[in-house]
């Protein structure tokens, strides 16, 4: 099996039962595991396993503790959507795949959630160990020169918009990226020494070689780190290997995504959405197929829908 495009993958996948063996050898090797004790003592029944522990003697599938648990959708329709979802560049829409795979579009946007709790870094490695590391923010949100009057924010009070509103500025997201390597991301807040020294110090370890431009936010690494930065403000931008190229131009893949794709994200789910552009540009030297194997090994993640829409 070697599928490269969504044609093949669909022509291999025909076949519920196909799909079914193909997640066990995935998840299990082959060799069953009760996901309610982790017993691997287990007996096949008519419609999947049931554990073989006296305590336990729970019936289950493969798809239990996972994102397809309780799903009604096929497996094949679960592979075309992830197949789509991490093989798409900016991503894709609830509701383009819903028109591609014959779904609705509150089902798709579901779908999409669970892939993403699928994608999200399980053990995420310290940068800047082997190579140069940069480090920058962004921010993601509409420009005020964009917004109707009504809604742009106060001259008389900055917490207000013109309507009287409560004013939501820009979210922040810090990222830190590797020369030749990963990427990791968080929203923060803003951008405050508390919350960006934080996150640094947690991915990258003490004497590694960071960039970043001239925000004052990032003075305090030379305390931990070789740092050096680039004065944006003077229209320099490289001064050797000095720069943050690497991580702006991760910057435009992520903004013209979001807002070309998804147009709008809210604060409640843009970590979903991180974890999403950071899982592709960090397989985006895997093939197809290597990618698609590597996420289902990573899907024992559970998210109910009542927990993704809760308040």
């Amino acid at each position: 099996m070697d599928f490269k495009s969504l044609p093949q993958l669909l022509d291999y996948f025909k076949e519920e039962s196909t799909c079914i063996e193909y997640y066990e050898q995935i998840r299990w090797n082959g060799k069953p595991v009760c996901p309610h004790c982790g017993c691997e003592r287990t007996y096949k029944t008519n419609r999947g396993y049931k554990c073989a522990n006296n305590e336990c003697h729970k019936k289950f599938t493969v798809k239990v503790g996972t994102i397809f648990h309780n799903s009604k959708i096929p497996l094949r329709i679960w592979f075309a959507a992830i197949f789509l979802a991490t093989t798409h560049k900016k991503g894709i829409s609830s509701v383009q795949l819903a028109l591609d795979l014959g779904i609705t579009q509150k089902t798709a946007w579901f779908v999409l959630h669970r892939i993403r709790e699928m994608l999200k870094d399980k053990a995420p490695q310290m940068l800047g160990e082997k190579n140069m590391v940069e480090v920058d923010e962004a921010y993601i949100g509409g420009k005020e020169r964009n917004k109707h009057i009504s809604k742009r924010r106060s001259i008389n009070d900055k917490n207000l918009t013109n309507e009287g509103k409560p004013f939501t500025p820009k979210k922040t997201v810090v990222g830190i990226i590797e020369r030749n390597g990963n990427v990791v991301l968080k929203h923060v807040p803003n951008a405050e020494l508390r919350y960006m020294g934080a996150f640094i110090a947690k991915h990258v370890p003490h004497g590694s070689t960071i960039y970043s431009d001239e925000a004052p936010v990032y003075n305090h690494l030379k305390r931990y780190y070789t740092h050096d930065s680039v004065k944006h403000a003077l229209n320099i931008y490289v001064e050797g290997s000095v720069h943050t190229n690497t991580i702006e131009n991760f910057w435009s893949v992520l903004k013209r995504g979001l807002y070309g794709i998804y147009h709008q994200v809210s604060e409640k789910h843009l970590e979903r959405y991180l974890d999403e552009y950071s899982a592709r540009f960090n397989t985006r030297s895997l093939t197809s197929q290597q990618r698609f194997e590597k996420f289902l090994v990573d899907s024992e993640s559970v998210l109910s829908y009542k927990k993704l829409t809760l308040n």
